[in-house]
């Protein structure tokens, strides 16, 4: 195996790629009794339309969710329990852009991993217990339905964007789950879940060697070929500018978002992500005059929050909250965008910033889980995550008014409220 060194950040990342495609990274951490395995596949709740032995296909909606949920499921039993007999904590999720399989353990660590490693890459799957799991998942959806949390950023989405997946719900809909069969689950897994499409990430009290002999033993010999997909030719401009629901909420809630130019691969990537983190920072994190003054107001609370998100194809940047005047608040949001990028923000405020936002990505150096899901992040994206300091270096104030510049304008802009039913 191939170790980088990242002096500045005093972490060593095994690296090699198996003669079946997968990727292995391993963070050896000798002073921790922990350990922590993450395996995952570049396949998520977006990738419904691909091409599969020379045809395309187009499958539900939600059906990645789905078969992530099927996954535990093995001719010996369900390997989520057997896991947990040997004293792991196993789980799993699924993003629009990957589904990951995960546990943490202190003893018999071996034996776990070859477990995971098992049944992720051997699917069991029967009509009956296919149709059992779609009473299961739909009950699931039903009840994310009834959260305004949720209503409100789907809504956020489908309003953004006209064509592309992003704007479907990564657990898909009660219909569509119900046209999922065995049949297409197992063409969904033959497709995405090959090592050539993987990546094993391990960080903690291992040894590389033994990790990567583990691996090349229980994993299939080869691995599959690479698999187009169909994300949809998504148009600049938004779908809708506004949309608005009516739900039992006690006050009125919203999303303003912006339809962000895509990022293509590479350590572009990893720039864009920390130049949106930034300029949300700068625009409306707690430290800024924007929310200053509206919560002086009384326009926000301390629900008020947003974030800057990078999908296949697509970028948003949003921020929201629980306000009487959502509209105002919006409109505020965007005055203040335009201000900074006509003035510029105080060089004392921006320092701090810059140096906030360095401290919470050195801080995710102290969680395993999050190592492990960076680096995976980072292998699907084409960058290296553990880059970030160099790329920090070269930020500069410009570089954020540029950001926002070309990003918040009112023509990318869209709103998304939940208000009280009427009496």
């Amino acid at each position: 195996m191939n170790p980088v060194q990242y002096e500045r950040l005093g972490e060593t990342v095994y690296c090699e790629t198996l003669p079946n495609g997968l990727e292995l990274r391993v963070i050896p951490k000798p002073d921790h009794a922990k350990k922590y395995a993450f395996f995952a596949t570049r396949y998520g709740g977006m990738d419904t339309r691909f091409q599969l032995s020379g045809r395309w296909l187009d499958t539900p909606a939600g059906i990645a969710h789905y078969l992530e949920h099927k996954m535990f499921d093995t001719k010996e039993g369900n390997a989520l329990q057997e896991l947990a007999k040997n004293g792991a904590e196993p789980n799993a999720f699924t993003s629009n852009a990957m589904t990951g399989y995960y546990f943490d353990s202190t003893d018999h660590f071996d034996e776990n991993l070859e477990i995971l490693l098992s049944f992720v890459s051997v699917p069991w799957f029967t009509d009956e217990s296919v149709a059992k799991e779609q009473g299961i998942i739909g009950q699931e959806i039903r009840m994310i339905e009834d959260n305004p949390d949720w209503q409100i950023y789907v809504r956020m989405l489908r309003a953004l964007y006209s064509v592309s997946t992003a704007r479907t719900s990564i657990a898909g809909t009660v219909e569509s789950i119900s046209h999922i069969t065995a049949e297409t689950l197992y063409d969904c897994h033959k497709a995405f879940y090959t090592p050539s499409n993987m990546i094993l990430t391990v960080v903690g009290n291992v040894d590389p060697v033994k990790v990567s002999d583990l691996a090349r033993r229980v994993l299939p010999k080869e691995g599959g070929p690479a698999v187009p997909r169909d994300y949809g030719q998504e148009p600049e401009t938004v779908a809708e500018r506004e949309t608005r629901l009516a739900m039992e909420v006690s006050s009125p809630q919203f999303l303003t978002g912006y339809k962000c130019r895509p990022v293509p691969e590479g350590e572009d990537r990893l720039r864009a992500m920390i130049l949106g983190d930034l300029a949300c920072d700068l625009l409306f994190g707690e430290s800024s005059p924007l929310y200053q003054r509206l919560y002086g107001q009384g326009l926000i609370n301390s629900s008020f929050g947003g974030d800057f998100e990078l999908m296949p194809g697509v970028a948003y940047l949003y921020a929201g909250g629980e306000s009487k005047e959502p509209r105002a608040v919006a409109e505020e949001l965007q005055k203040e965008a335009d201000r900074l990028v006509r003035q510029g923000v105080e060089e004392d405020f921006f320092q701090r910033a810059l140096r906030a936002s360095f401290g919470s990505s050195l801080r995710g150096l102290n969680s395993f889980e999050s190592i492990a899901v960076s680096l995976t992040e980072g292998y699907f994206g084409g960058y290296d995550p553990f880059r970030f300091p160099q790329v920090f270096d070269a930020v500069t104030q410009k570089d954020v008014l540029d950001f926002l510049q070309e990003n918040v304008t009112a023509d990318r802009a869209v709103l998304s409220e939940i208000v009280p039913k009427e009496a």
